[in-house]
Formats: C-alpha cells, sequence, structure tokens
C-alpha cells in the first residue's frame, strides 16, 4: 500500500516509521521542512513541503494512486479540508483525520470522514486508570452503545467453552491474550486460567453482563 499521511509531528513520524516497517510504503507533508527530521535517516518515503490540502503537493505526494490518506496535523480545521480533499478530489477511500474538538469529530464522522479524537482517547485512557476495574471500557463506539470490556476469566469459568460464557452473559468474546499470545476465540474455544478475555457488549446490559460473569456457570 501507498498511504499518505499530512503532518511530520510525533504522531505523523511515527505513523510513518511504523508503516515502513510493515513494508507500505509513504509520504508525509508538512510545511515546516525541519519536521521531516523526525523521520529519522532510514526513512526511504517522500517529503513534500506545503499544505496537504493543496492539490498540488496532494499529487507530488502521490495522491493519485494512494491506497490510504491520514490527516494527523496540529490543526483541525487543516485535517478535516485535507481529508475532504483527498476523499472527494481525489477518491481516497481509507481516510482518516486527527481531530481535537470531540464535538467536531462526530459532526465529520456524519459526514463520512472517520476522525481521531486525541483528547477524549487520553481523557478515557487517564480515567481508566483511575477508577475502578471494570468501571469503564477499554473502547466505546461513538453510538455509545456497544462497549469493550477486558477481563481476566473468574476461576469458575476454567474449562467451559466460550459460547456457554457468552450465552450466560450476553456477550461475544472477540479474542483472547493467552500467555503472551492473542488467540481468536471460536466457539469451542476452553477457558483456561489467566485467559485476558476481550469482550463486546451492550452498554445498557453491561452490569448484568459483568455479574453473570462473576456469578460463574452455574449460577448465570
Amino acid at each position: 500500500m501507498h498511504i499518505v499521511i499530512m503532518g511530520c509531528g510525533r504522531v505523523g513520524s511515527t505513523l510513518s516509521r511504523s508503516l515502513e516497517q510493515r513494508g507500505h510504503t509513504t509520504a508525509v507533508i508538512d510545511s515546516n521542512p525541519d519536521a521531516f527530521r523526525r523521520l529519522g535517516p532510514g526513512f526511504t518515503g517522500i517529503t513534500v513541503t506545503g499544505m496537504g490540502f493543496d492539490r498540488e503537493v496532494l499529487i507530488k505526494a502521490g495522491i493519485e494512486t494512494a491506497d490510504a490518506f491520514a490527516a494527523v496535523s496540529s490543526g483541525d480545521n487543516s485535517n478535516i479540508i485535507s481529508a475532504r480533499v483527498a476523499r472527494e478530489q481525489f477518491k481516497v477511500e481509507n481516510v482518516v483525520a486527527r481531530i481535537y474538538d470531540p464535538g467536531r469529530a462526530e459532526v465529520y464522522e456524519r459526514l463520512g470522514v472517520p476522525t481521531v479524537a486525541t483528547v477524549p482517547w487520553a481523557a478515557d485512557q487517564v480515567l481508566r486508570r483511575l477508577v475502578p476495574e471494570d468501571a469503564e471500557p477499554a473502547w466505546r463506539d461513538q453510538t455509545g452503545q456497544v462497549r469493550l470490556d477486558q477481563v481476566y476469566a473468574p476461576f469458575s469459568w476454567i474449562g467451559h467453552r466460550v459460547a456457554d460464557l457468552e450465552m450466560a452473559a450476553d456477550v461475544r468474546v472477540a479474542f483472547i491474550r493467552r500467555l503472551g499470545t492473542g488467540v481468536i476465540a471460536r466457539p469451542d474455544t476452553v477457558i483456561q486460567e489467566g485467559d485476558y478475555l476481550s469482550l463486546f457488549l451492550l452498554e445498557s446490559t453491561a452490569k448484568s453482563s459483568h455479574a453473570a460473569i462473576e456469578a460463574g456457570p452455574e449460577d448465570s
């Protein structure tokens, strides 16, 4: 894949290096040429000085053949304008914009531009470390109706099938971290001691779902 990244701050430079390590090609756009130093001497992609919503700049970065575009500069307006230009004028299907204002993020999501609202994400990560375990989910969708919770499998569920836990607690086990390795859960997967379960569940039934998990298979 060829990915165009607008913004060569800490996020953009880290993203570009990560993509290159995975075998993708990248082009990085920034209005400040000194910012490209963050990419390091091993960077093999394209660097273009200019604004990410400038057509000529985008073309130099290879937007016409790009598989994806990420706008991760420090400006909300620049990010969303660049993302819309990439999506609407150059027909790049996979586009994401970094947005600081969560109110704007919701608006642009409705316009079909996926966003990452950094301030709410950071606040949520801090909150999850301050409040009691399971009080806040690991992730919540934009509607606020679906959440992802991560819990260690209670002793009472060891030796039982994932399907049994899903039915008793009205959850879906997305994957399991077992002995440091990620495992995709199947209905007949047997829960083992030390399993760290990632569960999708409804916000409205979260309390009862966790109660059913804690109660164990016999009492559920």
